[in-house]
């Protein structure tokens, strides 16, 4: 896990000071949903390049 001062950068970027807790909320769940969305599509994309590899694999299920 990264330090705090490892994400400095990360924490001025979400900070508000018009904010009850500190951050912009909204800007953080999108952040948050970005990060996620790719991280979707590359593993879409690595399961898709070995769909054809466990062909024939007996399997515990």
């Amino acid at each position: 896990m990264k330090s705090k001062h490892e994400l400095t950068e990360l924490i001025k970027k979400i900070a508000s000071d018009t904010s009850p807790v500190g951050m912009d909320a909204v800007y953080v769940h999108a952040l948050i949903l970005d990060k996620l969305t790719r991280i979707e599509r590359r593993l879409d994309q690595i399961e898709a390049g070995t769909a054809g590899s466990d062909a024939g694999k007996e399997t515990d299920n």
